[in-house]
């Protein structure tokens, strides 16, 4: 269990998704690295990602996992600068984890702690902006990529209600109102509540992306997960799958928190998902 936690991978698959006559997009999903300063191994197979030359970088948050996580944060990205990317917040982007008890997690969804400590929320921004990635919290854009338009819409973390989808309306408006409508809808959020997954479909979204599950983060051979985190079935707590009309991809992550630091049968993870020409 203290093994696996670092035995990281590469999840691909190939999404029919684009419009007929699209080059092949590949999109790196990045989600839950939960980065301490001292994780140099986590902070190398990261960077070496960007071997694998991704045409989109999409962030589902919880990057931080301790008050000086931007510095490995830092040292892990830094090979992306300039590369498009996006990117959302999880709690862990706000508020330092605290010591708990994981049984607690069979009784539903985790509550906020008590008095958690304030993280630099500002400077781990600042640095995304650094990078050239765009800020998708409670927002709306557009990226050309490859020459392929793509509409993005993502929430802030859902997990602590900090989403506001309503934000989203007049955005979406604005883009839909230009001459040429984006090849792909891409809803964006952390944590997969059906809530937010069911509002993403209403506005049109493709392809939806989460992360916050871990996987179930602890699995049963056969079996599969014995929690979410959320109220998203055990059976969609990674990997692609369908939501109504769209697919969705949620990462299990890389990381886990200080305090918790064991996985089994869910090796963390991040998914390499190339973006196809619907037949």
């Amino acid at each position: 269990m203290l093994v696996e936690r670092t035995l990281f991978t590469v999840r691909r698959a190939t999404l029919p998704v684009l419009p007929a006559g699209s080059p092949d997009l590949k999109l790196l999903h990045l989600s839950d690295l939960h980065m301490a300063p001292w994780q140099r191994k986590k902070q190398r197979f990261v960077r070496e990602l960007a071997d694998l030359e991704p045409d989109l970088v999409v962030d589902t948050g919880d990057n931080l996992g301790h008050p000086l996580g931007l510095l490995g944060l830092r040292a892990a990205l830094e090979p992306f600068r300039g590369v498009p990317g996006v990117q959302v917040h999880g709690s862990n982007d706000y508020w330092e984890p605290v010591a708990k008890s994981p049984l607690r997690y069979f009784a539903g969804p985790s509550a906020q702690p008590p008095v958690p400590r304030r993280l630099d929320t500002p400077a781990l921004d600042a640095f995304f902006a650094e990078l050239g990635w765009t800020d998708l919290n409670n927002r709306v854009a557009r990226l050309v990529v490859k020459g392929v338009p793509l509409d993005l819409m993502g929430v802030n973390d859902p997990h602590r209600e900090y989403d506001r989808p309503g934000d989203l309306t007049s955005g979406l408006r604005g883009l839909r109102a230009r001459k040429e409508r984006g090849a792909l809808t891409i809803g964006v959020a952390h944590a997969p509540y059906r809530r937010v997954l069911d509002d993403f479909t209403d506005r049109g979204a493709d392809l939806l992306l989460a992360g916050h599950t871990h996987g179930g983060q602890v699995c049963v051979p056969g079996f599969g997960a014995l929690v979410t985190n959320c109220d998203i079935p055990r059976k969609q707590v990674k990997g692609v799958s369908g939501w109504r009309t769209a697919t969705l991809n949620v990462s299990a992550g890389l990381g886990t928190s200080i305090y918790a630091p064991v996985r089994f049968a869910c090796r963390p993870e991040v998914s390499l998902l190339t973006l196809t020409a619907a037949a």
